[in-house]
């Protein structure tokens, strides 16, 4: 157990909207979408949104610009869509709105990832930053992926990002 730099705020609830992004997956089959959902309410933290949405950059733009208007959503969390293939525009759609970025939250991620896949981890363009007050994470689609970049790094950090965001 690593030692925390200060502690959280006991009892805090983020509210927090889910998005996957694909061109193939549906409510029924987006697993990564339902894990995420079920972990943040096991941490209890509410869901406020899930969505599936096509990997377009206008579409995920257009996603966070509309959550970035809701006063009481404090996250969101993207999966899906953060790879190298020509399809995969989550990660420069994302990056471009970001007014603050948590470059930790990326190296983190592809290090635990590394440890778990060897070097196809160097092929994950997992973000995460600030937009309009919110934060925002980008990972890839895989539950693998999705567990661990929920377990390792968002869950424990969430609250205290979000403290941060509220001074």
């Amino acid at each position: 157990m690593t030692q925390q730099p200060h502690p959280d705020s006991p009892g805090i609830t983020i509210t927090c909207a889910v998005v996957t992004v694909s061109d193939t997956r549906s409510a029924e089959t987006d697993n990564s979408g339902q894990l995420i959902q079920q972990l943040i309410l096991n941490a209890n933290h509410a869901v406020e949104a899930y969505t599936i949405i096509k990997d377009e950059p206008t579409q995920i733009q257009g996603q966070i610009e509309q959550l970035g208007k809701s006063s009481n959503l404090d996250a969101v969390i993207f999966n899906g869509g953060t790879g190298i293939a020509p399809r995969d525009t989550t990660y420069d759609a994302i990056e471009n709105l970001l007014e603050k970025t948590l470059p930790g939250f990326g190296e983190l991620f592809r290090f635990l990832s590394y440890q778990e896949i060897g070097s196809r981890a160097i092929a994950s363009r997992a973000v995460a930053g600030v937009y309009q007050n919110k934060l925002i994470f980008s990972v890839p689609g895989s539950s693998n992926a999705v567990r661990l970049a929920m377990e390792k790094l968002i869950l424990p950090e969430l609250s205290h990002l979000v403290s941060q965001m509220r001074k």
